[in-house]
């Protein structure tokens, strides 16, 4: 199947539903400043300014510089690939002239970063080019086309997604068993990061690794700090196949010398972080607002005596481990309208929270969902119980 196709057909699908003309995708070095969109409609890079107009009437047309003409007529995604030497100007706006759009959509987003490609110099650029033209005042932000592109995910993407999600929880089944007190977090983080290369993967982003309350959990890499008796080591890791992420959360408790069992504080925890996972999962249906979800999960958290997490719970997955569009968080100024928007069918989440235990360290699990079926189903094989050494 050739994805890019289908993404192309998917988009002027959605052009349809939202009723715009066109979609306009202005491109130039795309190897230093690649438009979030690339890989899904382009999916080649580009060298000089580039065109790529999708329409409503099921016509994708490319004007390309001339050397890359030919990358884009071997591809068979677009039913017209035209090129320029000197100037686009000329042949581009011809091309606009001939779809005569009302509304072109484009590249920018003051909300959700993967909608927002268009460099401010290019957006520049582009005006020049339609500033004594009528369509100068049709642009209109490509936000909700992009982030309905991205967030519906079709059947060969979801295949993909539960690929990577497999693969990262094989990969933790393999290094489980390796780690031990007097490992750095720098050491399990290269077990891992080796593990998913054996396998002809790349990390999705780059592995985190906790031993204990010794470092905080959050973005920050590995240290030199070593996993020690009673430390609980928390990971947050992905794998990147085929170009698509999965992203999990996991919990390994070391014990102290004749600790028959985990802390009670800590089993209780663990278990909170689960039920509250369970039933975030039970209310990711169509429809429901990513907010609605976030604010069930710190009223569990809340009601049960537990502080509240400081970010969202959930993100969407795709080519991009932060993928855009709808997100399960809170209604707070950083994430924009995009806790706001609906959730619908084909979208894939991580649902991620963790509780700080002094002594112990972050009891945070996260796991991969995709909505299907007015049902939501797991990627991720969930880890239940907490590992124990």
């Amino acid at each position: 199947m050739n994805l890019v196709k289908e993404k192309i057909k998917q988009a002027q699908q959605i052009l349809k539903e939202l009723k715009i003309d066109c979609w306009l995708v202005f491109l130039r070095e795309s190897s230093m400043m690649a438009d979030p969109v690339l890989p899904l409609v382009v999916g080649h890079e580009v060298t000089w300014q580039s065109f790529f107009i999708y329409t409503q009437k099921a016509k994708a047309l490319a004007l390309v510089g001339n050397f890359d003409r030919d990358n884009f007529v071997r591809s068979g995604c677009f039913d017209e690939v035209h090129s320029y030497t000197a100037n686009p100007k000329e042949e581009f706006l011809s091309l606009l002239n001939r779809i005569d759009p009302k509304q072109i959509a484009v590249d920018y987003s003051t909300n959700d970063v993967a909608s927002d490609g268009l460099t401010h110099g290019m957006y520049l650029l582009l005006s020049d080019y339609l500033k004594e033209t009528k369509y100068f005042d049709r642009m209109v932000s490509a936000e909700k086309l992009i982030s309905k592109l991205r967030s519906r995910k079709i059947p060969e993407e979801i295949k993909l997604l539960q690929k990577a999600a497999a693969i990262a929880c094989e990969v933790w089944d393999e290094v489980a068993p390796k780690i031990k007190t007097g490992l750095t977090e720098k050491e399990v983080g290269q077990l891992i990061d080796s593990a998913i290369a054996s396998r002809g993967c790349t990390v999705s982003f780059d592995t985190l690794v906790n031993a204990g309350d010794k470092t905080e959990a959050g973005h920050g890499l590995p240290t030199d700090a070593k996993i020690g008796a009673g430390d609980l080591l928390h990971v947050d890791f992905g794998v990147r196949y085929q170009n698509y992420c999965s992203d999990i959360q996991r919990l390994l408790y070391l014990k102290r010398p004749k600790e028959a069992k985990p802390p009670n504080e800590l089993i209780d925890a663990f278990n909170m972080v689960n039920e509250i996972i369970s039933e975030a999962a039970k209310m990711c249906q169509p429809g429901v607002k990513g907010y609605e979800v976030d604010t069930k999960a710190r009223e569990i958290l809340r009601e049960n005596g537990y502080p509240e997490y400081q970010h969202a719970l959930g993100h969407q997955l795709g080519r991009g481990v932060h993928d855009g569009g709808a997100v399960l968080g809170p209604k707070w100024e950083r994430y924009g309208n995009t806790p706001e928007i609906p959730l619908e069918e084909g979208n894939v989440f991580t649902l991620e929270l963790e509780i700080f235990l002094p002594g112990i360290g972050c009891v945070g699990l996260e796991e991969d969902v995709l909505i299907i079926e007015q049902k939501t189903c797991f990627l991720s094989k969930r880890q239940l119980e907490l590992a124990v050494k």
